[in-house]
């Protein structure tokens, strides 16, 4: 007996468009997208392409119109709803490029709502390439299957991110100067939350008393070692994931 051809086919290339997806809508891609689908993965008339607009879940596409350099794809069927993600958001300061990439790179797998870069004294960046680390979210969410990517704010300065802190969202950060114990203090406060994680040379004292005056502000350790600001990020989103989010 002839096994059924799984559907869609696991080998359909998986595209991020900002076109907003639905039954027999038509998606003009051009550009870098086109010549990824039309000269790397060798995509045909009629192949599947798998497609998400980050609002409307996952839709199987039908390709047509194939040319040298653009093609069009149809919605045929939605293979996945749109995404639940966890209300947890990740603020960090800005670090060099490569490790700040990494870090949008493994937040977006990771599951988190939002990345929110936040500038502080001892950073040693002071500007981030914001269309270059979207771009890193939106790969990262085709590799992994995200439906929706993750929000990205722009740079802010500390004391601004404090003085709006929303009320109901516990902020967690790491305090190199003691803190409690991660575990205990992620089962004590379930709910909306954001994890800060400094520079590579830490917030400087007054940074983190302004931090601990914050109403929602929860010290933690990250343990006896120290951590790169990376480490120390996907450590964090880590083990938010695995008590309040979406691993359990």
């Amino acid at each position: 007996m002839t096994a059924t051809p799984a559907w869609p086919p696991q080998s359909a290339p998986r595209l991020h468009v900002e076109t907003q997806l639905g039954e027999g809508i038509a998606v003009p891609v051009d550009g870098n997208p086109a010549h990824y689908l039309i000269s790397v993965m060798r995509v045909k008339p009629d192949d599947i392409v798998l497609l998400f607009d980050g609002r409307s879940g996952e839709w199987a596409a039908r390709a047509r119109d194939i040319r040298k350099r653009d093609l069009v794809l149809e919605c045929v069927a939605q293979t996945k709803p749109p995404e639940q993600v966890p209300d947890f958001w990740l603020c960090c300061a800005p670090i060099r490029k490569g490790r700040i990439d990494l870090i949008a790179e493994k937040a977006c797998e990771l599951g988190v709502a939002k990345l929110q870069p936040v500038l502080t004294r001892r950073a040693v960046v002071d500007k981030l390439n914001l269309d270059r680390l979207h771009a890193h979210l939106v790969e990262a969410a085709e590799q992994c299957g995200r439906t929706a990517l993750p929000d990205l704010g722009g740079m802010m300065k500390l004391d601004a991110l404090l003085k709006d802190w929303p009320a109901g969202r516990h902020l967690f950060f790491a305090d190199e100067s003691g803190g409690a114990a991660l575990d205990s203090m992620l089962r004590a406060h379930p709910g909306p939350a954001a994890f800060l994680v400094g520079p590579e040379g830490g917030f400087d004292p007054q940074e983190r008393d302004a931090i601990r005056a914050t109403k929602g502000a929860i010290p933690v350790s990250l343990g006896p070692r120290i951590l790169r600001a990376e480490t120390a990020a996907i450590a964090a989103i880590s083990a938010w994931m695995t008590i309040n989010g979406d691993w359990k």
